[in-house]
């Protein structure tokens, strides 16, 4: 990724083992800046809309054409609307502003290879519609039309609750609320062609539960990627499926599972989401931010109201870093996105920065647990390590909060577990009190237990389905 006249601002507070990392809440503030100090400011509003009818407006303000630095208009708005189509979501993007930014963007996303990503996964996999970004004038926007529901925080019955990560999954059985039983269980689903190794894999992890209950009333799952109405839309777990036996059948699995079992009532969802609802059962306090780092990076939203939105969430690939030459993601193709900041992905780059001798060929999850080991022994490469996730944690959530309505911040995931999680979080705060007091002030940061970390998904993922007083079903012969 170019500068591209961008004004790209040195932290206060440099990543030990990544000096030239670039904020992009510090580059996107100076240009703000610049923009208002010019005295002359362009507006901008988009308006995203997705497939059941929500809409969600944002505004923003450029540089008129004639500005010195107008130069840097084009990438300030593309990497803005890329954090919004993976947070909010949407398949077509009305655009009033400069046509000559509208017609950058739309360049953009047939033509880039990082947007023509993006306009694939918005509009043929996650809506299924033509992706589009349309000029239009401000008053000939679509009305705002947001919708917000519930989620989980039921506990009647015997319940099963699953847990789908890159490296792991995870199940737990519980009854009228009290966890009976929990699992870990490590699999490789990402390069996994078959969708029946993925089913019997997942049905293995459900039995396992069910044998500690009675009977099982509902199933609730989290799992990393996009699932609309329980169909799975875009997911890393199924990225070695090829795309006919992903249509055919692993788009409808959960929907499959859930025939097996007699039909209980299942919900599944991203696991962000979970990660946000189990902090908020936690915490006792709604307006959190998820964030789980693991093979990836997930993320999730409950309101202030206590509710979840239509909103995506998808923070693994929203942009974190805005230096040139910022790690690009193997699948986007994109570079400085979440993934490579705030997962097993990011640990395993930093380990040869630090001076860690890893073999190429070593899985990430086998990287991360000899760093984690390091950690216990108080070695001073695995420390710097976590130090510089901790940095890069702490810019991301100032960004992040230009974007989002939090008090709270949880993170999760097998990334946070031992005493790295503590000196990651520490290294945030450090951040916050050096660039954002203010936002320190208002915003907590949390870190569970260890069990939590490691099972707190699957327990809140139980209580996502809703079921009637009839007693649930045994799983269909």
């Amino acid at each position: 990724m170019r500068n591209r006249g961008l004004n790209l601002v040195a932290p206060k507070v440099t990543p030990v083992l990544d000096p030239a990392f670039r904020p992009p809440v510090l580059a996107n503030r100076a240009f703000r800046a610049l923009a208002s100090a010019s005295g002359q400011a362009v507006p901008v509003t988009v308006a995203l809309e997705q497939a059941d009818g929500s809409v969600f407006h944002f505004s923003t303000e450029v540089l008129p054409e004639a500005h010195p630095a107008a130069e840097g208009n084009s990438l300030v708005i593309e990497r803005w609307l890329k954090f919004l189509l993976w947070s909010r979501g949407g398949y077509r993007v009305y655009f009033a502003g400069p046509a000559a930014l509208a017609q950058a963007l739309q360049r953009h996303y047939l033509e880039a290879r990082a947007g023509v990503f993006d306009a694939n996964i918005m509009g043929a996999r996650v809506y299924e519609r033509p992706f589009e970004v349309r000029l239009t004038r401000r008053e000939e926007l679509p009305p705002a039309c947001a919708r917000t529901q519930p989620l989980g925080r039921h506990w009647n019955g015997c319940r099963v609750g699953f847990d789908l990560g890159g490296s792991d999954r995870k199940v737990a059985a519980v009854i009228d609320g009290k966890t009976v039983f929990s699992e870990e269980a490590p699999w490789d689903p990402i390069p996994q062609a078959d969708p029946q190794w993925h089913f019997d894999q997942i049905m293995q992890g459900l039995k396992r539960a069910a044998e500690h209950l009675p009977r099982v009333d509902a199933i609730g799952g989290s799992a990393a990627g996009i699932y609309v109405n329980n169909r799975v839309k875009v997911a890393s777990l199924f990225r070695g499926v090829p795309p006919e036996p992903f249509e055919r059948r692993a788009k409808d699995l959960f929907l499959e599972l859930q025939r097996a079992w007699g039909g209980v009532p299942l919900e599944v969802v991203n696991d962000g989401e979970v990660t946000a609802l189990a902090g908020s059962m936690s915490l006792g306090d709604n307006a959190v931010l998820g964030l789980a780092l693991g093979t990836s990076t997930a993320g999730g939203y409950v309101t202030p109201e206590g509710n979840i939105t239509s909103w995506l969430n998808e923070l693994a690939f929203v942009p974190v870093d805005y230096q040139p030459h910022a790690p690009v993601d193997e699948w986007s193709r994109d570079a400085g996105c979440g993934a490579k900041y705030f997962s097993q992905q990011c640990v395993g780059r930093l380990a040869e920065v630090a001076g860690l001798e890893i073999e190429p060929s070593q899985p990430l999850p086998e990287t991360l647990k000899f760093v984690q080991t390091l950690m216990l022994a108080g070695d001073y490469r695995a420390r710097k390590i976590y130090e510089t996730i901790g940095t890069y944690l702490g810019y991301a959530v100032a960004h992040f909060a230009d974007f989002y309505d939090f008090r709270h911040v949880l993170l999760l995931g097998r990334v946070t577990s031992g005493p790295g999680g503590d000196l990651l979080l520490r290294g945030a705060r450090q951040v916050l009190e050096a660039e954002f007091p203010d936002l320190l002030e208002r915003v907590a940061l949390h870190l569970p237990d260890e069990k939590a970390k490691r099972h707190g998904q699957a327990v809140a993922a139980a209580s996502l389905p809703v079921v009637a007083a009839a007693p649930g079903a045994q799983l269909a012969s």
